[in-house]
């Protein structure tokens, strides 16, 4: 199977797991030993300036801290868009990554924009291959205005869109089947 680092998964009709259940996911890095990726599309409702002061000077002033999966989450993972990408500890994508646990002054001023995440989503080698082949998600092209989105909480139903008219019948699904 092709790497899916940089690419997007969406979280298909069939995905029932409470922690994905209309999530989008960006891929950090993907190979044989396994997957890494971010939700981009749940904030938690709380500034990064009061659940992580020390991360703050990356963000704009109030901006939320996000779920980014459920590994880890007491740990803080940081994507950045980077004016020199190979300031970037991990590239996903063209000038956006990750940024390096140890943030040094050039790596910082590298940073043109960041967002905070609580933990991160992992899959073990073969997890997430296994996943793909029962149609749990759906693969796309990432872009920087889904990973920096001033509206998360559409984010999944505007990139279901960009797939085209053949899914249109995906976002008018309910959040619980049972209710339909």
């Amino acid at each position: 199977m092709e790497a899916l680092t940089g690419r997007l998964l969406l979280s298909n009709a069939t995905l029932f797991d409470p922690n994905f259940r209309r999530t989008v996911v960006l891929i950090g890095h993907h190979d044989d030993e396994g997957a890494v990726g971010v939700v981009l599309n749940r904030p938690l409702g709380v500034a990064v300036e009061a659940a992580v002061p020390p991360l703050s000077e990356l963000v704009a002033t109030g901006e939320e801290l996000f779920e980014g999966g459920p590994v880890q989450p007491d740990a803080a993972v940081v994507i950045a868009e980077f004016s020199d990408p190979s300031r970037a500890s991990l590239v996903a994508f063209g000038a956006v990554g990750f940024v390096p646990d140890e943030l040094e002054t050039a790596d910082r001023d590298a940073i043109v924009r960041a967002r905070i995440f609580a933990g991160y989503s992992g899959w073990g080698p073969g997890q997430l291959e296994d996943e793909l082949a029962e149609d749990a998600w759906l693969v796309t092209a990432a872009t920087e205005g889904d990973v920096f989105t001033s509206e998360p909480e559409r984010l999944w139903e505007r990139v279901v869109r960009r797939l085209g008219p053949g899914y249109a019948v995906l976002q008018t699904m309910p959040m619980d089947p049972s209710a339909n």
